[in-house]
């Protein structure tokens, strides 16, 4: 959202999820508040059949299938033209449309549209057509073979199933991706181009290929003896994040939109900033000056002070260099506001630490704990942080779940290629 832009307020109705904590949006909330782990070992035959891995463990979805009864997200048919990032993304959306109970056969389907973030998309497929095409040749490859590996193909198909011609897009922003697909979709409702707008990211990265290749770049934790321990933003004894795998979707509408239909109402979303590091492909700017601008131009663009923050959900992926640029980007914003030694009521954590980095998903995944910390009064915390590292100077919620009524949270989400995203919701006051 651009501060001096359109007026309409734009509020949440629906929420769903298909993670490692849970295959709805309510166990994934519920096991946040617990302080559960969803990281478990590998299951795949790749890890079985290649011995020199350094990393066997992950954040895999496990025991959710798109075509299980009673409830099937879709039928088998259509399952196997689709690949696994589109079962997650539409899985969760068809949870969050039922959990908002709207009826898109009475919308208006030109106001109705779809924003999806994922920074790899179908990388399964991409895979399994290498294999194809060295092992069998190119004749032998899918038909769907392009549709399946789209990064849009999980907004296409979200469009499909319920109708939306309204605006539709997707982000490929890195690990930013779903962060810039709600602040997207936000905007086009508050400028009066949508009243209702599916939104949120969906990424199945946990492959082969994947793992390997961020395996070779030192990214990710090695801790394979203990997987559920091995994110830990903001420790001392970090190592890198964990690859994960996940969905999460919201609807999203004007507040009139949904006042006239009578929906609950469970957050708001007041303001939101983007900004772009332009150092380094991977690695942060040390200081976190693109964060603490994406920041404070989301606070900007909600009217917001510094103080009016309660809760920052952080990015926190549990990396050396990661977590120290956030810590010192958080500090430079909040100031003293944020400094624990100086009496500063600013929470952060990072619930990272418990379903790991779910890479273009992790924006929405973890907007779930920012929307229920408005609603609820409750702060999801920063498990397996047994010491902080020097100079982190915040309230970081170690190990257990804080109660607190906060009016205004901040969700971040910083990708490769140095993108920075900053989300804002506030408790719904009508």
């Amino acid at each position: 959202m651009l501060a001096g832009s359109a007026s309409r307020r734009v509020v949440i109705t629906g929420m769903g999820a298909v993670t490692n904590l849970g295959h709805d949006a309510l166990s994934t909330w519920a096991a946040m508040r617990e302080g559960k782990s969803g990281i478990r070992r590998i299951e795949s035959e790749f890890f079985t059949r290649y011995k020199n891995w350094d990393v066997t463990f992950g954040g895999e979805v496990k025991g959710w299938d798109p075509c299980a009864q009673p409830n099937p997200v879709m039928e088998f048919r259509e399952a196997k033209r689709l690949d696994r990032v589109t079962h997650l993304g539409v899985g969760a959306a068809v949870e969050a449309v039922r959990h908002s109970g709207i009826d898109f056969s009475k919308e208006n389907p030109e106001m109705c549209g779809v924003v999806v973030g994922s920074g790899i998309g179908g990388i399964t497929t991409i895979e399994e057509g290498m294999y194809t095409l060295v092992e069998r040749g190119p004749d032998r490859l899918s038909p769907f073979t392009v549709p399946r590996l789209m990064v849009n193909a999980t907004t296409g198909n979200i469009s499909i199933r319920f109708g939306l011609k309204g605006p539709a897009s997707a982000h490929a922003t890195a690990c930013a991706s779903s962060g810039h697909a709600i602040a997207d979709a936000a905007l086009y409702i508050q400028r009066g181009l949508a009243d209702v707008m599916v939104s949120g990211g969906s990424e199945a990265a946990v492959s082969p290929l994947c793992v390997g290749a961020f395996m070779v770049m030192k990214a990710l934790s090695t801790r394979n003896e203990a997987p559920e321990k091995a994110s830990r933003p903001f420790d001392k004894d970090r190592d890198g994040f964990v690859l994960s795998e996940g969905a999460a979707m919201f609807v999203l509408e004007s507040e009139e939109h949904a006042r006239k239909r009578g929906a609950k109402i469970y957050a708001e979303i007041v303001g939101s900033g983007n900004s772009s590091d332009a150092g380094h492909i991977t690695a942060p700017d040390p200081g976190g000056d693109g964060a603490a601008r994406s920041m404070k131009m989301a606070l900007r663009d909600a009217r917001l002070n510094p103080s009016d923050i309660g809760y920052v959900n952080a990015h926190g992926t549990s990396t050396p260099l990661g977590d120290k640029a956030e810590v010192a980007a958080a500090l430079h914003v909040f100031g003293e506001h944020a400094r624990k030694s100086a009496g500063g009521k600013l929470m952060m954590s990072s619930t990272k630490s418990m379903h790991g980095h779910c890479l273009g998903a992790s924006g929405a995944v973890e907007s779930i704990a920012c929307i229920h910390a408005v609603g609820d009064g409750v702060i999801a915390p920063t498990i397996n942080l047994d010491t902080p590292d020097d100079g982190f100077d915040i309230d970081l919620v170690p190990h257990h779940a804080r109660e607190r009524r906060v009016k205004y949270v901040m969700n971040n989400t910083f990708g490769f290629g140095g993108h920075n995203v900053t989300l804002i919701f506030g408790a719904y006051q009508g």
